[in-house]
């Protein structure tokens, strides 16, 4: 019988457990968010493309998993993606893909080893839920992007429902940090009934 890992993912505790689960997870990923109309990306993706002047500018795809993100950023036109995931077994996915320039292991409890500037177009699609990546993460991520660059994130239904993700993201909005240049609801994983926002800010 096929491991359903959706009926676990959302109720990990902690980084390592989250790591562990991801790495086992890998082989079947794809196929499993598939059946259930992972629809999030090719959203994420679409609208960043319809904000970015060069498509061919460099994008860093944070949590970029098995690749599923870097699939549909790269169908939306990018052409320069580098990723990073914390899962070792996520990224050999990624790179059996061939759709990025560079996969790099990082742990996002640690700083994001890249300066300032590097990526003037950076996504975090999925990432940013309890049990995966606080909700502090979207600091450090707008740290690292130019003025001007922009950033495509997604909370889902159970990251909107803890008040510190949207929280972040107003107190980054009302310090005048970066502006809000869209903003749309809609599915995530459909066939569970999980929704999720897309956002697109730039940095200001």
């Amino acid at each position: 019988m096929t491991k359903n890992y959706l009926d676990s993912v959302y109720e990990l505790e902690n980084a390592e457990k989250t790591r562990a689960f991801y790495d086992d997870w890998s082989a079947s990923y794809d196929k499993e968010v598939a059946e259930n109309g992972y629809a999030t990306p090719a959203r994420a993706a679409n609208a960043l493309a319809g904000l970015v002047e060069n498509l061919k500018a460099t994008l860093l795809d944070i949590g970029c998993g098995t690749g599923i993100s870097g699939a549909a950023l790269h169908a939306a036109g990018f052409t320069e993606l580098d990723g990073t995931d914390f899962s070792a077994e996520m990224l050999a996915q990624a790179r059996a893909k061939e759709i990025y320039r560079d996969l790099i292991q990082t742990d996002l409890r640690d700083p994001l080893p890249f300066p300032t500037g590097t990526y003037p177009n950076i996504a975090a699609i999925g990432i940013l839920n309890p049990g995966h990546a606080p909700a502090e993460t979207l600091d450090e991520i707008l740290a690292i992007l130019p003025k001007g660059g922009r950033l495509v994130f997604s909370l889902n239904d159970h990251a909107l429902a803890d008040w510190t993700y949207v929280g972040r993201l107003r107190d980054n909005l009302d310090a005048g940090c970066a502006t809000l240049e869209f903003k749309e609801h809609g599915d995530h994983l459909p066939k569970i009934g999980l929704k999720s926002t897309v956002y697109v800010l730039r940095k200001t």
